[in-house]
């Protein structure tokens, strides 16, 4: 466990190691005892006690400081286009599998299985942002998967396997697999309808494709959903990197990318060379097939940027606790109280989200049409607004240790690196934000969803009852143009957090996120409190000294 403030030598505050991280994380706790049960509190704890050890914690700097090395040909000459990563990494693989977070949840039947997952992965995500890029699309996957009997056959038990396999074999002789997609395109982006990849049909169902794609992350998975351009117009293709007898199916790796963050995760650009692949879905309507793994691996950002809160909150927090300025403890003065209370609020709003949205993924998946409305607008809606709040977060976390904050020794160095990609993989801050009109324009449900929703936390606070009275009157006057996309989407997404907030979390925490997010002091920026707020309780339920 970490040690007490008296007796550090030089007034360095020691490294934040040991204890569990699931345990004295409160907001998660409770988030995960509501949205999963009882029952999911002891896994999450094993994993919370196994991401607090230093060794755990070194595998994170291991995997980031020694990122994945392009290997073009094998010993014997042979083309094999792979991508050598540190045992680091395959090491942080493991405890993942070992801990359900590939695709283990879908196949579970307890109630609450994917909310008791989103909890692991923010777990593991504070250790090593980088090896989350495969473990979300895998997890994604199996909707995608389910589009096709033959292949859900064959990957589906892959996928929810608990064992990590990372050996270059076909699909059918691994023990588990990864999944990942290639969509993007040099001259689209998000923009899927510029895709240029060509499918052509050689019979028997299959597709050979061709063409280049920008950006294939966790370019080492055993199969990937293509976007690519059929005789009936774009559509989705399933492809596995080796074929039946091993050898690389049409898959050339041009080179892997040099990215800001993220970096031990192998992010590529690749050439299809009459790669063939399966169709998934109709033809002609690659994009809605697709989409059903986007959504999760959306929501998996939204879980990706609450980890970065959450490190940066425990770290500003301990760091404070244990350094003395100007005669006392960083923690105990008003300035910084305010900014690590304000910092806490963030996440307490977004980790009740995100494990809300965990929720209704799971019960849109068993049928229930209302969740499933409920779902297709929460998602765009807390993907804009959590992934676009961390960045601010992480920077003003990362301030709150100073200098040695700056330093690549901290955690929060890279955090702050990892914070952007967030809010830019699967759809910026624009897509998002118009992705939350199209839905309320285009969809049936989606508006009655969300006011529903809101009703739940009716008279609970006086200013959460005004701001769902202001998205009620403006969904009444019709939806919004294209201008007010983002502020209309964060006005959800504000209202939405404090509604379950006001449900759930202790009237200090939640009187204080509606004064700071729904008020009128609301500016941005972190540490503007107001008197009213009980900063300090806030700041010990961040990170209970206990721990």
């Amino acid at each position: 466990m970490v040690g007490e403030r008296d007796g550090l030598a030089g007034n360095v505050p020691p490294a934040r190691t040991g204890g569990d991280i699931f345990r004295s994380d409160m907001a998660l706790t409770e988030a995960v005892w509501r949205e999963a049960g009882s029952w999911a509190m002891e896994d999450c704890s094993a994993l919370g006690v196994t991401c607090g050890q230093p060794e755990t914690i070194e595998l994170g700097f291991a995997a980031n400081e020694n990122p994945p090395v392009h290997v073009v040909y094998d010993r014997g000459g042979r083309r094999v286009d792979a991508a050598e990563f540190h045992p680091s990494w395959h090491s942080l693989l493991d405890i993942a599998a070992w801990h359900g977070l590939m695709g283990r949840s879908w196949a579970e039947k307890q109630q609450g299985a994917h909310a008791a997952r989103a909890a692991r992965f923010i777990l593991l995500a504070q250790v090593e942002a980088g090896v989350m890029c495969p473990i979300a699309m895998t997890y994604a996957s199996v909707p995608a998967l389910r589009m096709d009997p033959t292949l859900a056959e064959v990957w589906e038990p892959l996928v929810a396997s608990v064992e990590y396999d990372p050996r270059p074999l076909p699909g059918k002789q691994k023990r588990g697999a990864l999944i990942g997609m290639a969509m993007t395109e040099r001259a689209g982006g998000s923009d899927l309808s510029q895709c240029a990849t060509v499918a052509t049909p050689v019979g028997d169902g299959r597709y050979e494709l061709t063409g280049t794609k920008w950006f294939v992350s966790a370019v080492a998975s055993d199969a990937f959903f293509v976007l690519a351009r059929s005789p009936a117009g774009l559509s989705c293709f399933f492809v596995p990197r080796l074929d039946e007898d091993g050898r690389t199916n049409g898959f050339r790796v041009d080179r892997l990318k040099d990215k800001l963050g993220n970096r031990s995760n192998a992010t590529a650009e690749v050439e299809l060379e009459r790669a063939v692949g399966t169709l998934v879905g109709q033809e002609g309507h690659g994009v809605r097939a697709v989409m059903a793994m986007v959504a999760g691996t959306r929501h998996d950002c939204i879980l990706g940027s609450a980890a970065v809160m959450r490190l940066g909150v425990a770290e500003a927090v301990h760091f404070a606790r244990h350094r003395n300025a100007f005669g006392q403890a960083l923690v105990d003065q008003g300035a910084m109280t305010g900014v690590l209370a304000d910092l806490a609020l963030e996440y307490e709003g977004a980790v009740a989200g995100a494990l809300r949205l965990s929720r209704a993924m799971e019960e849109a998946a068993a049928g229930n049409a209302e969740a499933a409305a409920f779902r297709r607008i929460a998602a765009p809606v807390l993907k804009y607004w959590i992934c676009k709040r961390t960045p601010a977060h992480a920077a003003e976390a990362l301030e709150c240790l100073g200098g040695q904050g700056y330093m690549e020794d901290s955690r929060l160095a890279r955090a702050y690196r990892e914070a952007p990609l967030m809010s830019i993989w699967e759809g910026s801050g624009n897509v998002q934000a118009l992705d939350v009109l199209r839905a309320l324009h285009q969809e049936s449900g989606v508006a009655d969803a969300l006011l529903g929703e809101l009703q739940h936390a009716r008279g609970g606070n006086r200013l959460l009852d005004a701001a769902a009275s202001e998205v009620t009157g403006g969904l009444a006057a019709g939806i919004p143009d294209e201008a007010q996309a983002r502020h209309f989407a964060g006005l959800v997404a504000r209202t939405l957090c404090a509604s379950l907030l006001v449900r759930s979390a202790p009237t200090s925490v939640s009187d204080a996120y509606c004064e700071t997010r729904l008020g009128p002091r609301l500016s941005g920026a972190y540490g503007e409190l107001p008197s009213k707020v009980e900063a300090a309780s806030i700041v010990e339920r961040a990170l209970p000294e206990s721990h």
